[in-house]
């Protein structure tokens, strides 16, 4: 099936949420890294994304109806393309925010990963993923004017590049009003979820380590 919804924001901007929320509005099952954790062969393909395999984007999508975060989101541009009738989702927080979120959890468990227990593929996947998408997305994600550079040009970089027919820039604090009305369905009974806050980050990895 191809992409109906494609997610262009940086991972901790509520892309697990947005997961969430899509799939209860009828447009999942939505690809997430948890997806990837989960599977030996989503992690084989990405890895082979990462090292510049060319690919059929609808075979690496084969089975989602949406998809949100990285490593999905670190190729918006090429998916924008292969799924023309897709709408595009970009998700933003306050820019301190995004920088404590993420520094607080992906920054941190890419710094730390070789000391987690958790299996060897799990490890060598993080391992290309911080070598060929995040050094190139930020080239110093544990900086943070750096990190927060590279977080404004995608910010800018989308709004100049997505045509405006297609794109919902979103605030996950905004709750269910501009997401249904930019996807045209109701809207659901009772209150907008929020997901993946820091302990259920870590919950993937066996609880959040001490030191930085």
């Amino acid at each position: 099936m191809p992409l109906q919804v494609i997610s262009s924001g940086f991972g901790r901007t509520g892309t697990m949420t947005l997961k969430v929320v899509l799939e209860q509005l009828g447009f999942g099952p939505t690809h997430h890294m948890v997806e990837v954790l989960h599977s030996p062969k989503q992690q084989a393909m990405w890895q082979s994304i990462f090292r510049g395999k060319e690919i059929d984007w609808t075979d690496a999508f084969d089975g989602f109806s949406s998809q949100v975060d990285f490593p999905g989101s670190a190729y918006w541009q090429e998916t924008m393309q292969a799924f023309p009738q897709a709408k595009i989702i970009h998700t933003e927080r306050p820019e301190e925010d995004w920088w404590a979120s993420f520094n607080g959890t992906i920054g941190k468990s890419l710094r730390l990963m070789e000391t987690f227990p958790v299996p060897p593929e799990i490890k060598n996947f993080f391992a290309d993923f911080t070598e060929h998408v995040m050094k190139k997305a930020m080239d110093d994600y544990c900086d943070k004017d750096t990190a927060l550079a590279a977080y404004r040009e995608n910010n800018r970089k989308v709004r100049e590049l997505v045509p405006s027919d297609r794109l919902l820039v979103f605030n996950v604090a905004e709750g269910w009003g501009p997401l249904c009305r930019f996807l045209d369905v109701k809207a659901p009974a009772g209150e907008f979820p929020h997901h993946h806050v820091r302990s259920e980050f870590w919950q993937h990895f066996g609880g959040e380590p001490a030191s930085a």
